[in-house]
């Protein structure tokens, strides 16, 4: 019995896309979808707006997840690892550039 190939698909990425920097994430669930919510929390401003919504069937959910998870341990063994604060949400790193990490 042959196993067929999976089907290539191409993927275009529009010249003028405009990429969103996000650095804060509030993820809500339902029974048939998972919901996403992007903004960016600047230092100092005590709000913001959602930026971004991507809704996700919980199985491609799932395929991100794994994806997010096979692409961090790829960028922590050329990188380094990423340490996590301890303590919680309330002890985030702060917020600015560091100028040795600009590369």
């Amino acid at each position: 019995m042959e196993t067929k190939a999976p089907a290539q698909i191409q993927i275009e990425v529009p010249g003028d896309l405009q990429a969103t920097y996000a650095n804060f994430a509030v993820i809500n669930h339902g029974f048939n979808e998972i919901v996403i919510d992007f903004a960016h929390i600047v230092p100092n401003v005590p709000s913001t707006r959602v930026r971004q919504r991507i809704v996700l069937t919980p199985y491609h959910a799932r395929l991100l997840y794994d994806a997010l998870g096979a692409n961090l341990a790829n960028y922590e063994k050329r990188f380094g690892r990423i340490e996590a604060p301890s303590g919680g949400s309330h002890d985030l790193p702060k917020m600015g550039v560091d100028p040795g990490q600009v590369h």
